[in-house]
């Protein structure tokens, strides 16, 4: 398949696009690419991409493709609290208009990247793709309002996918340390130890980034009458856990550590637990090879190799928020998080041009 895939240069698409290549598709890229200065130890994936912001996008961009593959959003809920109407413009409009002129330009398979956080305060039971939706922060609104959107737009020519994904882990050119177990390991690497924020008790779905990959991966091989227009939880069902069980996790990975609940800490709302026999049953393709020990482990031998220090993931250079912030504070980028310049590069092309955002 000829496959685009927004959001390329980010945490999960860094590690799909190399995935989707070697498998033999002819993939393209599409990021507007804030995190730039953000990559982590390791060398981006070779892969043609159209710098350009997901608002943006045109017919003529999305001509040729049998399939689009939406990653790019805002994608924590820091951000989406930083500005949630921002929040509902890229990650619910955009992706809205996306899929609409995916289906004018004729691309026949749109699959998106949507979240468990879409059941926000779930409560103690396992949630299907049936349960009903109770987002708590404004990223897992716009989940939901995008993936309604979206369905509607559904027919025999277009068909939308939803894989709504357990809370990401792992390792990735793009690494992001607001997820929990990332966060742990590298408070546990740097500091001695498993900081928790929160009281430790609400349920937490975790799934590998290169796992997540593959689902996307398996959905392109899957025969259309067996996901048209479905949503599926991505993740393993024995890798939901409460949050203090990922610390004693970590506490066991990483030598001389400690698990600390900060002094303030209370119950987080999101507390929910998924079941993922839908994926498993129907989309046999998808072969989770992480758990949790395993990447746990896979994390703190990153964090030893590169030297991970505290300044660098509580601070500007890898924190999502904190690097958001201080691209606003230099004046990099405005308010509707644009570039103030921006370097527009279609690496298909092999042209290149510099033009003021709007």
């Amino acid at each position: 398949m000829k496959v685009l895939v927004t959001g390329s240069q980010g945490y999960i698409g860094t590690v799909l696009t190399p995935l989707l290549k070697a498998q033999g598709h002819e993939v393209t890229g599409l990021d507007v690419d804030l995190y730039e200065q953000c990559t982590f130890g390791t060398d981006m994936p070779d892969i043609p991409f159209i710098h350009k912001d997901v608002r943006d996008i045109a017919l003529d961009d999305l001509q040729g493709y049998d399939a689009v593959i939406h990653l790019a959003a805002l994608s924590n809920d820091p951000l989406g609290f930083l500005n949630p109407e921002l929040t509902l413009d890229i990650n619910y409009r955009a992706s809205a208009k996306l899929a609409e002129l995916s289906k004018a330009a004729g691309v026949k398979r749109f699959v998106f990247s949507s979240s468990c956080s879409n059941y926000g305060a779930g409560g103690e039971d396992f949630l299907t793709e049936e349960s009903p939706f109770n987002p708590v922060t404004p990223y897992g609104e716009s989940k939901v309002l995008a993936e309604k959107a979206i369905s509607a737009l559904a027919d025999d020519s277009f068909s939308p996918i939803f894989l709504r994904n357990a809370t990401a882990y792992g390792v990735s050119p793009r690494l992001r340390f607001d997820l929990v177990l990332n966060n742990l390991v590298a408070w546990a690497f740097t500091t001695g130890l498993v900081y928790l924020k929160s009281d430790g008790t609400p349920w937490r779905p975790i799934v590998h980034v290169e796992d997540i990959s593959r689902a996307f991966g398996a959905v392109l091989q899957t025969p259309r009458s067996a996901i048209h227009n479905q949503a599926f939880n991505v993740g393993v069902n024995s890798d939901n856990h409460r949050i203090k069980d990922i610390a004693l996790i970590v506490s066991d990975t990483v030598p001389g550590c400690r698990i600390k609940i900060a002094s303030n800490a209370s119950p987080d709302k999101r507390c929910y637990r998924v079941d993922c026999s839908k994926i498993q049953r129907i989309i046999p393709e998808f072969k989770p090879q992480w758990d949790t020990r395993k990447g746990a482990y896979e994390l703190f031998r990153a964090y030893r190799k590169h030297g991970l220090k505290l300044e660098d993931f509580e601070g500007p250079r890898f924190q999502r928020i904190g690097h958001i912030r201080k691209m606003l504070e230099r004046k990099k980028l405005n308010d509707q998080l644009r570039w103030q310049t921006c370097k527009i590069t279609d690496r298909s092309q092999e042209s290149t041009q510099s033009v003021p955002t709007t």
